[in-house]
C-alpha cells in the first residue's frame, strides 16, 4: 500500500477514506539546529517517523507542514516562522478539508516543540466538533531516557543529531557540532520572560550534541516509531465526543 498521500490519485484516495478514517499528519519547522545539523530537522524527523508508523499501520500520511512557531530562534539566518495564530488556523484548515473527506482521527507527529500549544488548542477546539488530533512528540518518551542523557535530549543536542545521522547523515557536519551550557537568567525561578533562544546559548545548541551516533539514533527511531504504531491502535478505540476513560 502507498501511504503518502500525496502519491496516489483522487480515486484512490476515495477507496482509503471509504475504509479509514485516520491519517498522519507531520508538522515541524524550519530553524536553526545548531551549527552542525540541517535547518529541516524538525519536519524531516517528523515525516520519517509518519512514513514508516502508516506503512506498518497502513494508514495514510499527509505531505509534512514544514514552518511552525520558531520565532524565538529568529536570529539565527535560515529561520523560518509563521505566527502561532496563522500556524494554529493553517492547520485547522487541513484537518477540515480531511473532514469533509469522512476523516474523524488525526494523528499529528509533532516534530517542533513551540508548535504544541497552537496544536493542543486546537484539538480541543475540534473535538467539539466530533475530530480527535492526537499530538505525538518523539522526545517526550521515556524510553529514550535510557539511551541518551538529560544533557543530550536539549535542542539541537544528541538525541537530535543522532536521529540525523541515521535517517539522512549526509546533510550533518560533526565537524561543526559544539556542547554548550545553556546560561541561566536572572529571573530564571521567579517569572517567565519573552525569551529568544539567543539569551540562552550562542551557538544554538542547548546541551551536548557531540556524543551523538547513528546507531542510537538508529535505536530511538525504533522506539518511536514503536510508540506511534501503538499510538494509532489506541486512537482507533477514543470517541471524540465522550470522556476518554472509564470510571
Amino acid at each position: 500500500m502507498e501511504v503518502r498521500l500525496s502519491h496516489v490519485s483522487w480515486k484512490k484516495a476515495g477507496e482509503y477514506f471509504a475504509a479509514r478514517d485516520v491519517v498522519l499528519l507531520p508538522v515541524g519547522s524550519t530553524e536553526q539546529h545548531g551549527p552542525h545539523n540541517p535547518l529541516g530537522t524538525d519536519h524531516l524527523i517528523a515525516y520519517a517517523l509518519a512514513l514508516e508508523a502508516g506503512r506498518r499501520a497502513g494508514v495514510a500520511v499527509l505531505p509534512p507542514i514544514p514552518f511552525g512557531v520558531s520565532v524565538h530562534h529568529s536570529h539565527f539566518p535560515g529561520t523560518i516562522w509563521v505566527r502561532e495564530e496563522v500556524f494554529k488556523e493553517y492547520v485547522r484548515d487541513v484537518i477540515l478539508s480531511l473532514k469533509r473527506h469522512g476523516v474523524r482521527r488525526v494523528v499529528v507527529v509533532n516534530g517542533h516543540g513551540g508548535n504544541l500549544g497552537a496544536l493542543l488548542s486546537l484539538a480541543r477546539e475540534l473535538r467539539s466538533e466530533g475530530v480527535l488530533v492526537a499530538v505525538f512528540q518523539w522526545w517526550s518518551l521515556p524510553a529514550l531516557g535510557e539511551l541518551f542523557g538529560r544533557e543530550e535530549l536539549g535542542h539541537a543536542g544528541a538525541a537530535e543529531t543522532s536521529l540525523n545521522l541515521y535517517l539522512h547523515g549526509e546533510a550533518v557536519d560533526m565537524g561543526s557540532a559544539v556542547d554548550e551550557e545553556p546560561s541561566r537568567l536572572p529571573t530564571d525561578g521567579l517569572a517567565h520572560l519573552p525569551e529568544y533562544t539567543r539569551d540562552r546559548t550562542r551557538s544554538g545548541v542547548f546541551g551536548v550534541a557531540r556524543t551523538a551516533s547513528r546507531e542510537r539514533g538508529e535505536r530511538a527511531f525504533e522506539l518511536a516509531v514503536e510508540a506511534l504504531t501503538r499510538l494509532l491502535e489506541e486512537v482507533s478505540k477514543l470517541d471524540p465526543l465522550q470522556p476518554f476513560s472509564e470510571r
